[in-house]
């Protein structure tokens, strides 16, 4: 059911991207349009690194809650294991827990941390062979080609600096302008 979602999925892309922009939406295409997401997603996210003034980068609007600090640490994480998921990429890091890493935990750590592990999944998709993006990869209990890996690597990354707006806001800092493009 879900190669089946998927490839109508595809399917209905190509069919909305012949007729709107009269060529077909291809793998490279898809690919050259990730890249540009990603590359957009680490200024983004390099604006709300350098927003947040050092004595906040270990804020935590809650004691049950993770820090500004933890909050870039896991999405970065994130980013890497899904990244890898979906390209098949020798992860940066490896065997290391960055959330609980103390060492990362101060602005310029976090700060080179967080844009080193962007420059992994940029650099990652660059060198994926866009026509495998169909092939489907397990992990743990979720089988989804490496397009959709891709996809969830992405949306992990938006939601976890989403989060951290609020953090910004308690600190009474303006947030980034968003990029849609």
């Amino acid at each position: 059911m879900k190669i089946l979602r998927s490839i109508l999925s595809i399917f209905g892309i190509l069919l909305l991207s012949n007729s709107l922009f009269g060529q077909a939406l291809t793998t490279d295409i898809i690919k050259g349009h990730m890249i540009a997401d990603w590359e957009r997603a680490k200024a983004y996210t390099k604006e709300y690194l350098e927003a947040m003034p050092e004595d906040g980068i270990n804020f935590k609007p809650g004691p049950d809650l993770r820090s500004f600090a933890e909050q870039m640490l896991h999405m970065s994480q994130g980013t890497i294991g899904l990244i890898v998921s979906g390209t098949g990429a020798i992860p940066i890091f490896q065997g290391k827990s960055l959330e609980k890493m103390e060492e990362f935990k101060t602005k310029a750590a976090l700060t080179q941390v967080v844009l080193q592990t962007y420059d992994f999944a940029i650099a990652s998709i660059k060198n994926i062979d866009a026509s495998k993006m169909e092939n489907l990869v397990k992990r743990g209990k979720f089988e989804v080609t490496q397009y959709d890996w891709l996809n969830k690597a992405f949306e992990h990354q938006t939601h976890h600096r989403g989060q951290t707006t609020i953090y910004l806001r308690l600190k009474g800092i303006k947030t980034p302008n968003e990029k849609l493009f």
